[in-house]
């Protein structure tokens, strides 16, 4: 009974707003205009019937009320035909028989699809649409404002989510948000351009705006959000070196070109060049670093062979092979397709450089599937750090020509061989088509088993399929915009390095206060691997495992998502 009544309430709350949005329509007000219209013609028939039966009665010698005259034409019209009233006469069975037929044309024919077609579908239309979003509450605030649905959407939704941080998907099509509404997104419906939408989703209020549109949208958005609220922060994606500029006069906090990004990360990762780890992370004075195994002389000894950390002072954290992140033991031997996560300071990555040993760049270039704008970023950063590349790209207005470029489908063996994958030390994949690429990684790992692959992916779900397929390192445009996005977000609280692997700082339990590294069981518990003690404000890094634990430290851990999801699970932080 409860549930009835609130259903109710619930109908009664919104129907207001649905006739109201319903008048608001010129087109709904034509189409009911339209429908009143035939429904006055329909009248005037059943009323020229009734008239028309009442003389033909006369006729026949019989008379009948002005009631029974309506009822005889309606039940003759709707085919229900009683036929306690009958005419006796060849001329009324004649009329009987027009009356019928005229019947199943405007009642059984012409009434629903009129009905249907100016009334009804317009009412559910108008039901529909009502459901969207129109106004954020007045207590919303802190949130963060995205102007549109796309990959970075989504993965930017999630991390929110995570980190408990509120946020509102910004669609200007009805059925969009409303689909966006049934799968559990937050959603405001309005136009990007329109300084209202800005009003009702409380910009002046939010923490963060997000832009990553084309360039002239994000501009058109950056300049209205800025008459609305000036002091919020927003953050934009350019696609040309030329919007840079113009964004941020437009009024841009932060602008990113996000596609140069992960090409760069991309390449910062090859095999071939005279770096033996790459830089991915600061957090204070502490260096996170990437340092592939493949071609160094640890490939095949265990951890505690190699002793790191005796020799260099620099801290293994974790170790990825394939996607899959782990977290080191003494005991774990390396494989080619191993990369160790690094910690330590600048100079301890100076000194891994020279325990492991300079190596001789490959002379073969690196190749690059994919001319486009990832694949050119990763072929200015290979220019550089002055490695060989060939760019293969099937389009020719993309391909510039000269020997850098390879005219041809990466699918094609000639067109590979061309390129030199039977040499090339490492291979790019770059498409923006993730079914390509995933094509092209399982072509390259089948041609060359031993070859470095690093993969682009646009969606995040598509990550470990790729890792699946042979690459050896899969990074998403997604997921780096999310993650910049992030990091802007929640300064010094959480730094999210790669895909999954993130930096996070809490207070140190009480559970934990009093307890030594080792004796918190903190790895083996949770999956996070301690990085840091902050103590009275100062770093402590890569602490020994019988450093003590004290209540008024802080302690930078790094793990994957689900880790530090099982660290917080068993050591809440305090509200």
């Amino acid at each position: 009974m409860t549930k009835t009544k609130d259903a109710l309430i619930a109908a009664m709350k919104y129907l207001p707003s649905q006739i109201i949005f319903l008048l608001q329509n010129r087109r709904t007000r034509r189409n009911i205009r339209s429908l009143a219209e035939f429904l006055l013609l329909l009248s005037l028939f059943i009323s020229a019937y009734s008239f028309i039966f009442h003389v033909i009665m006369g006729r026949e010698g019989r008379e009948y009320s002005l009631i029974t005259g309506f009822y005889w034409t309606l039940t003759v019209m709707s085919t229900l035909g009683f036929g306690d009233i009958t005419f006796q006469s060849d001329l009324g069975k004649a009329f009987s028989i027009f009356v019928l037929l005229s019947g199943i044309i405007f009642l059984l024919v012409m009434l629903p699809f009129a009905f249907i077609q100016f009334f009804y579908a317009p009412w559910l239309e108008a039901q529909s649409k009502s459901r969207a979003p129109r106004q954020l509450p007045e207590e919303v605030e802190k949130h963060v404002i995205i102007t549109g649905y796309d990959p970075i959407a989504i993965a930017l939704v999630e991390r929110l989510r995570h980190y408990g941080h509120d946020y509102v998907i910004l669609i200007p099509e009805v059925q969009q948000a409303l689909e966006l509404v049934d799968q559990g997104y937050k959603v405001l419906l309005g136009e990007l351009d329109d300084p209202d939408t800005y009003h009702r989703a409380k910009a002046i209020k939010a923490a963060l705006v997000v832009a990553v549109n084309d360039d002239m949208k994000n501009t058109s958005i950056a300049f209205t959000v800025r008459e609305i609220a000036p002091g919020v922060p927003i953050v934009a994606n350019a696609d040309l070196d030329e919007s840079m500029d113009i964004l941020q006069m437009a009024g841009c906090s932060q602008v990113f070109q996000f596609m140069n990004m992960l090409g760069q990360s991309l390449a910062r990762r090859a095999l071939g060049t005279r770096t033996r780890s790459n830089i991915i992370g600061r957090f204070e004075n502490l260096v996170i670093a990437e340092a592939p195994v493949m071609r160094t002389p640890m490939v095949g000894k265990s951890i505690r062979e190699i002793a790191l950390r005796q020799a260099t002072g620099i801290t293994i954290v974790g170790l990825w092979n394939r996607g899959r992140f782990s977290l080191p033991k003494a005991e774990t031997h390396l494989e080619p397709s191993t990369v160790l996560v690094l910690a330590g300071s600048e100079e301890q990555l100076a000194a891994y450089a020279d325990y492991v040993g300079e190596t001789n760049a490959v002379a073969s270039p690196v190749m690059i599937l994919g001319g486009g704008r990832v694949g050119r970023a990763a072929a200015q950063v290979l220019q550089k750090q002055g490695v060989a590349y060939r760019i293969v790209e099937k389009n020719i207005r993309l391909s510039k020509g000269g020997e850098n470029y390879i005219l041809g489908s990466a699918a094609d063996l000639k067109t590979l061989v061309r390129a030199g994958i039977n040499e090339a030390p490492s291979v790019f994949i770059t498409t923006h088509s993730d079914e390509v690429n995933l094509y092209l990684t399982i072509y390259c790992r089948r041609l060359r088993p031993d070859i470095q692959i690093i993969s682009r992916a646009t969606l995040d779900r598509n990550i470990n399929v790729l890792h699946a397929a042979g690459a050896d390192l899969v990074m998403s445009h997604s997921s780096m915009a999310a993650n910049t996005i992030i990091n802007i977000l929640t300064p010094g609280k959480v730094l999210m390095l790669t895909e999954g692997l993130n930096i996070f700082r809490y207070n140190v339990h009480p559970l934990l206060a009093g307890n030594s590294l080792l004796e918190s069981g903190i790895r083996e518990n949770t999956g996070c691997s301690v990085i840091a003690i902050i103590r009275q404000g100062v770093p402590h890094p890569n602490p020994a495992p019988d450093e003590i634990l004290a209540a008024d430290d802080e302690i930078i851990m790094i793990g994957t998502v689900e880790a530090e999801k099982g660290f917080v699970s068993r050591y809440p932080e305090k509200s």
